[in-house]
C-alpha cells in the first residue's frame, strides 16, 4: 500500500517538476535509514518505475558502501559529513552527471541531498524531490527499521541521554540530526552536521548561493509519519523553542524569521515562489 502511495505521489511530482524538460536529465537517488540503494521492495522498484515513466533516463542509485548490508550499516554509523563527501565524489565522478541531475530522497536521504546542494555545486543538481525528509531534524525516534530491533532500542537510549557527546555525534548519524528543543543552545554547538547546513551559529552564504540555484525543491510530508517527529519537519517546521508538544510551521521558526540559512527559506513561504514555481510542497496519506 505505502509504495502504491509513493508512486502516486511520484508520478505527480515528475510531471510537475520535469514536464518542461526537451530530455530527461539523469536522476541521482539516496534511500532512507535502514534500506540499501538497490532494495527491489524499496528504491530498486522506484527505479523501475521510473524507467517506465520516462524511457531513457540514467538513474543512480548512490550506495554508501561497497555493498548493501555496507550501505544499510552506514545509514546508521557511517558520519553524515563523510557520507556527503562521498555521495559528491559519486557523483563528481560519473560522466553522466556532468550536465547536471535531478535528485530525489527518501527519508533522511531527502535531508542528506540538500546537503549535496549546498556543499557540492558541481555538477550542478538541478530539482530536488524530498519524501519525507526530516529537514529541521527530529526529535524522536519511534519507528526505526534496522533489520534487528536491539540496535534501535540502543540507539534510541544513547540519543536520549548524549546527543551532542561529541563521539555520539561522530559515530551515530541519527545523534548528527538530532534536534533537542528543550535544549537548542545544546544543538547549536553540538551538532556536527544539521545545525552547520542549517547556518545556527555562523551564516556560510556558499550555501545560501547554492541552495537558491535549484530551479525547484519539492518537499513531500507523509501525513501519518511515524518515523519523523516531528513530521512537520519535513516542510521545515519544528517544535517550539522550550518544550516538544507545539510545532511551529516554518515561517514562525528562527530559520525563517532570521533568514538563517539563505532567501530560499524565506520563498518557502512566499507567494511569489509559488508563482514562479521554485518552490513546492505536498503530502501523502501515509509514510515510509
Amino acid at each position: 500500500m505505502k509504495i502504491l502511495v509513493l508512486m502516486g505521489v511520484l508520478s505527480h511530482l515528475l510531471v510537475a517538476v520535469l514536464a518542461d524538460s526537451p530530455k530527461y536529465k539523469p536522476i541521482v537517488m539516496w534511500h532512507g535509514m535502514g534500506d540499501s540503494c538497490c532494495n527491489p521492495f524499496s528504491l530498486g522498484h522506484f527505479s523501475k518505475f521510473l524507467e517506465e515513466q520516462m524511457p531513457t533516463v540514467y538513474i543512480k542509485s548512490l550506495r554508501i558502501g561497497n555493498n548493501s548490508i555496507e550501505d544499510i550499516e552506514n545509514g546508521f554509523f557511517m558520519n553524515i559529513n563523510d557520507q556527503v563527501t562521498l555521495a559528491c565524489k559519486l557523483i563528481g565522478e560519473d560522466p553522466e552527471l556532468k550536465m547536471g541531475y535531478n535528485a530525489l530522497g527518501v527519508s533522511q536521504g531527502g535531508l542528506f541531498l540538500r546537503a549535496v546542494a549546498q556543499r557540492c555545486p558541481s555538477p550542478p543538481m538541478l530539482n530536488l524531490i524530498s519524501l519525507g525528509g526530516p529537514q529541521q531534524g527530529v526529535y524522536g525516534l519511534p519507528h526505526c527499521l534496522y533489520p534487528t530491533h536491539e540496535i534501535c532500542d540502543y540507539l534510541r537510549r544513547v540519543l536520549n541521554v548524549g546527543a551532542y557527546w561529541s563521539w555520539i555525534q561522530a559515530r551515530f548519524v541519527q545523534a548528527e540530526y538530532w534536534h533537542d528543543p528543550m535544549n537548542e543552545a545544546s544543538y547549536q554547538t553540538g551538532s556536527m552536521f544539521l545545525a552547520d547546513i542549517n547556518n545556527e551559529l555562523q551564516i556560510n552564504t556558499n550555501y545560501s548561493d547554492n541552495l537558491n540555484r535549484l530551479r525547484k525543491l519539492v518537499l513531500v510530508k507523509f501525513t501519518e509519519d511515524t518515523m519523523v517527529q516531528p513530521k512537520d519537519s519535513e516542510w521545515f517546521g519544528f517544535y517550539a523553542p522550550g518544550q516538544a508538544s507545539t510545532v511551529l510551521p516554518l515561517q514562525k521558526t528562527k530559520l525563517y524569521i532570521e533568514v538563517r540559512t539563505s532567501n530560499f527559506f524565506v520563498n518557502i513561504g512566499s507567494p511569489e515562489s509559488q508563482e514562479v514555481g521554485q518552490v513546492e510542497s505536498d503530502s501523502a496519506d501515509s509514510w515510509y
